[in-house]
Formats: C-alpha cells, sequence, structure tokens
C-alpha cells in the first residue's frame, strides 16, 4: 500500500503539538503519530521519552514502534508517520526497519537546528547524518573488529535453522 494522498495538515499540526506539550512537561521537542494510511485515522501517538525515562534510545519514533508493537503490531505497514522534525538517523533506521508507506515530517534538520541541538560526545545535529557515510575506523565513534575464531557462527546458526 502507497500513500498518495497530499499530507494531512491536521496530523502535522498534531505532531508539532504533541511536541509543543512534551516541551512545556519537561521534556524534548519531538512527537510520532501513526495513522492508518487508507483511512487517517490515528493509531498511535508518541513523545519523545529520553528525558522522563532515562533512555537514550526513547525518540518519539521508536517509542511508537515500541508501543505499538506492545499491542501486537510487528510492522507499520499500511500506516503513514507524521514527525516533528525529519528523523535522526537512529530513527530513520528504525523507520526502514518498520517499513511504513511514508513519513511526512514538519520540519527539516536545517530549521531543527536554528533553534535546537541535540548532539553527544561523537557527533552533532549538522555531523550525525555524515557519520553513517564514513568507513568504521573513520568515524567519530571508536569501533574495532574484536578476535573470535569464528564470528559468523550465530548468522550460520541463523541460516540453518531459517534457510536464509
Amino acid at each position: 500500500m502507497t500513500s498518495h494522498a497530499d499530507p494531512d495538515p491536521a496530523l502535522v499540526a498534531r505532531s508539532v503539538e504533541l511536541a509543543r506539550g512534551n516541551v512545556a512537561e519537561g521534556g524534548k521537542p519531538f512527537a510520532c503519530v501513526v495513522v492508518d494510511a487508507a483511512s487517517g485515522e490515528v493509531l498511535h501517538e508518541a513523545t519523545n521519552q529520553v528525558v522522563q525515562s532515562g533512555d537514550k534510545t526513547a525518540h518519539a519514533e521508536i517509542t511508537a514502534i515500541r508501543e505499538l508493537a506492545a499491542t501486537g503490531r510487528t510492522d507499520l505497514r499500511g500506516c503513514d508517520v507524521y514527525v516533528t522534525a525529519y528523523p535522526c538517523p537512529m530513527c530513520l533506521g528504525a523507520l526502514y526497519y518498520a517499513e511504513p508507506e511514508r513519513v511526512v515530517f514538519a520540519a527539516t534538520r536545517e530549521q531543527e537546528g536554528e533553534h535546537y541541538e541535540d548532539g553527544g560526545r561523537y557527533m552533532s545535529l549538522a555531523t550525525f547524518y555524515d557519520e553513517y557515510a564514513k568507513p568504521p575506523q573513520d568515524r567519530s565513534l571508536p569501533s574495532t573488529q574484536g578476535e573470535h575464531p569464528h564470528p559468523t557462527a550465530p548468522f550460520e546458526d541463523h541460516a540453518a535453522r531459517h534457510g536464509s
């Protein structure tokens, strides 16, 4: 199923409204609204819960995916996802795995960056996306392959068990 209708301005506004409410309650300025792509029915709403939970991965998109998974929904096929700002690389990756029909964002990365910086020790909003294109040895986050006599064993086990 592919969404061909124009994004619903009311749902864009709802993501912004939820994010502003989260800020008013001490949270970060991000929200996610998951809707049925065919009917436009809101299936779930979530806000960024990083401050509230202490979980650095509790971004709005990931919170929505996790909460929907708890109800038995294993992906976002057939859904449109409305978010406050273009997803960070972590959320973008999660959305690729969740497979919604489309993502609609209110603010671009550049618009967000004019007023908000959510970086860390190894990245900033402006550099985070670029980190992924670099070879592992050139990224800000140090990483190296550890020694193991059979590093592919778990993947071989999986292929043998699942025929892939």
